[in-house]
């Protein structure tokens, strides 16, 4: 009978330690993948920083572009896509959104 309680004691303890290195092991993967694709992140929240401002629903792609330099135009989209955005042509011109502002630009395109 003692053996048994000790088997489980033992078991116990080193399933807990190995829950233990595993948990911590993965909290340290997860910050290497955010370090890895860190300018991404930081590049989709600029992004919504942009498109969420109170006074535009909408921003030219060279606006963004100039201010998220460092980006191939395709690549820019992608991130733009990322964040929620949509494109829109206005008179040649690409401008883009976030479909969440998409109730907000129908209204103010309504009042004008």
């Amino acid at each position: 009978m003692e053996a048994g309680i000790f088997a489980l004691m033992g078991t116990l303890i080193g399933g807990g330690i190995t829950y233990f290195l595993q948990w911590q092991r993965y909290k340290h993967e997860i910050k290497v993948k955010q370090e890895e694709n860190k300018t991404d992140f930081m590049a989709e929240n600029t992004v919504k920083h942009f498109l969420n401002h109170q006074g535009y629903t909408d921003r030219s792609f060279e606006t963004l572009k100039k201010h998220l330099g460092g980006f191939e135009d395709d690549e820019l989209r992608k991130i733009l896509v990322r964040a929620g955005a949509i494109r829109v042509y206005r008179e040649g011109e690409e401008w883009w959104r976030l479909l969440s502002r998409m109730e907000e630009f129908l209204e103010k395109k309504n009042q004008a």
